[in-house]
This record gives structure tokens, sequence and C-alpha cells, in this order.
């Protein structure tokens, strides 16, 4: 049984969504973070990070989606969510990590200035690059990663409910989202998957 900490609105939503299409047994601990719930110690205990995701397991405790994500595809490997070759594996390590290192972050540029800069005029010039930034990652995706009807072609993979995360947040971000229809396309085929139905609701 595992534990997953998450917070709506976070890169916990693809987590959840591959351990509900894994089939795995879990439960959920909700944390508010306007109630600040991440930076109390009983969470601190958890993930010193204060941030979310966290997946407990019987090993130990993980932090950061892309290693949730490559352990939850690893762990039930015939749910085949997770490419079995090493070049495959790579494959979607290496969109999984562009959408943390340089996507979530040029997201977080409108509501978190304050990790980068103490200055907050500086806040909102951060806040007006978004929507350039966020354009420039969908039209990279749109090219250049999305193979097929799922980010690695023919096959869905953990890659595809990570990508369901950023599809979400374009349009709040200033995205003219008709522009990408591949990622519209691809966002419809999520939606209808009843795995991401069940899971949703606990994220709206």
């Amino acid at each position: 049984m595992f534990t997953l900490y998450y917070a709506k609105g976070t890169a916990a939503l693809p987590v959840h969504i591959a351990l509900e299409e894994a089939g795995a047994e879990y439960e959920l601990r909700l944390l508010d973070f306007t109630a600040k719930d991440h930076l109390q110690p009983d969470y601190l205990n958890v993930n010193p990070k204060g941030r979310v995701p966290a997946l407990v397991t019987d090993d130990g405790i993980l932090t950061e989606a892309p290693a949730l994500l490559a352990y939850i595809g690893q762990t039930y490997s015939a749910a085949n969510l997770i490419p079995s070759t090493p070049f495959g594996f790579a494959q979607a390590q290496e969109f999984n990590l562009y959408i943390a290192a340089t996507v979530h972050v040029a997201h977080a540029h409108k509501m978190r200035g304050a990790r980068w800069s103490d200055d907050t005029a500086s806040h909102n010039a951060m806040r007006m690059k978004v929507a350039e930034n966020m354009t420039g990652c969908a039209e990279f995706i749109e090219n250049r990663y999305l193979k097929g009807p799922w980010v690695l072609g023919e096959q869905y993979s953990v890659c595809d409910p990570y990508l369901f995360l950023v599809t979400r947040w374009l349009k709040g971000d200033g995205v003219d989202e008709s522009a990408f229809p591949n990622i519209l396309a691809h966002r419809a085929r999520m939606e209808a998957r009843p795995a991401v139905q069940a899971v949703l609701k606990f994220h709206e």
C-alpha cells in the first residue's frame, strides 16, 4: 500500500493517474497549500523540501514526479506504462525531465517569483514572460515530442499524464491553445481514459 501526498493543481496529478493506471493500492493525503500544510513539521518529516508529490513506499519515501513515474512504471511492468528497452526508457526520462526542469519552471514564474528574486518589482516582469515561454514549450512539444497519439507514439506511458498536467496549465498561462491541435487532441484522449476520470475529482 502506497501513500501519496498531493495538493490540487500540482505535479502530483500525473503520479496519481499513473498509480490508478497501474492498478496500485494506495491512499491519498491532501495538503492545503493555502493553509501551509506543506510547511508543517509532520509533512516536513515526510518531505523536507516542503513540496509535492511525495510517495511513501514499503522501501522508503520518494519525491520528484519523474522519479515517482519511473518507479511506478517499473514496479508495475505488466501495466506497460514505461518502455522496456534502455533507449525507450531514456526517451521517456528525456521527456519527463524536460517537463520538470523546463516547462514546470517556466510555469512557476507566474506565481513563484520569490524563488528567483527578492525584488518584488521583478516578479511582474517574470509573470509577463510566462505566456511567451510556455508558448515556446508548447511549440516544442507539439512539433518534436508528440510522436503519435501518445508522447512516445502508439504506446501510452507515464509521459502522457505528465503532458496532461501541462496542457491543463496552458490557457491560464496565456497560451493560445488553438495553435496546438496535437496537444489538444492528446488532452481529449486523456480525459476519455477511465483512470483519468477517476482521479480528476480529487484534483478539481
